[in-house]
């Protein structure tokens, strides 16, 4: 029988999943299809492709072929570690994009703005993406193709999908437009600084370095009150020569104001240093 709490994390990751993927689909449908931005991915390439076939076949109809073709070669040639996820993901964004233009069909852009138009058609996709990218999921497309890349070659995964990602982008210009192909150049500029740094908030903690004569007080708050752990070891202050004891731990934003408003409470002559850290490995964290 499956443990209670191994299935509640599964349920977590896919509702976590389920929110990024619907990220990435109303970014990409309500603001990079009706202003044909072309950056990057399975949905560029489906924005391409169906300004040659017209109206008869949709960019959510090419992305549905596209995924649904990546998938099969995934399962097929990489097997159980394709993951699913990644055939959730994929599956869930081309179905959500073909029922979206059957319910809210978009014949041009919401508003005259192309700039605060592309904003969204960055913002949107990039927070979903790393939402998915920090569980170790993903929409599909590109990210399949990159599976298949670290199979078979010595490629730079991520060079290999920028550069795929660029020369769709580059493509906008022959296609449309010198201003479509230009915003499309700065989404993609922007998609990828975007992403980074949503990931590293979401990853974002507080390390704790404090310095004090008794740390016993700090950190049975600590175990106790905040439900983490701490590592404590002598040191001696370097004009007092006085015995000191330095705490160390790691905790989220929201327990380290609390932990930092009961140090000053507890220990008033204690010394604080306090810093952002978004990469931790260990018990607790990250594996």
């Amino acid at each position: 029988m499956i443990p209670f709490n191994t299935i509640r994390e599964k349920l977590k990751e896919y509702v976590l999943i389920t929110i990024g993927v619907m990220l990435v689909v109303f970014g990409v449908y309500f603001f990079k299809f009706p202003n044909n931005f072309s950056i990057g991915g399975v949905t560029a390439l489906a924005i391409l492709l169906s300004s040659f076939f017209g109206e008869g076949v949709s960019s959510g109809t090419i992305v549905l072929i596209v995924n649904i073709l990546l998938l099969i070669v995934g399962y097929l040639v990489l097997g159980k570690s394709f993951g699913n996820k990644t055939a959730y993901g994929s599956l869930l964004m081309s179905l959500a994009l073909k029922v979206l233009e059957v319910l809210v069909p978009m014949n041009r852009p919401i508003t005259n703005e192309p700039v605060l138009e592309l904003a969204f058609a960055v913002a949107l996709p990039a927070a979903g993406a790393a939402i998915l990218f920090n569980i170790g999921a993903s929409t599909g497309g590109t990210d399949v193709v990159a599976m298949l890349l670290k199979k078979y070659t010595n490629t730079d995964i991520g060079r290999s999908l920028f550069y795929t990602d660029l020369l769709l982008t580059l493509a906008a210009f022959l296609v449309f437009d010198v201003k479509t192909g230009l915003l499309s150049l700065l989404g993609l500029i922007l998609k990828s600084a975007v992403v980074d740094s949503a990931i590293e908030n979401m990853n974002l903690h507080k390390y704790f370095t404090v310095i004090c004569e008794d740390p016993n007080p700090i950190c049975e708050y600590i175990i106790n009150g905040l439900n983490r752990s701490a590592t404590v070891f002598e040191a001696q202050g370097a004009f007092s020569h006085k015995n000191k004891k330095i705490i160390l731990t790691v905790m989220s934003r929201a327990q380290a104001i609390q932990l930092r408003k009961f140090v000053k409470q507890a220990e008033p002559e204690a010394f604080m240093l306090i810093t952002n850290t978004s990469e931790i490995i260990g018990r607790g964290f990250r594996g």
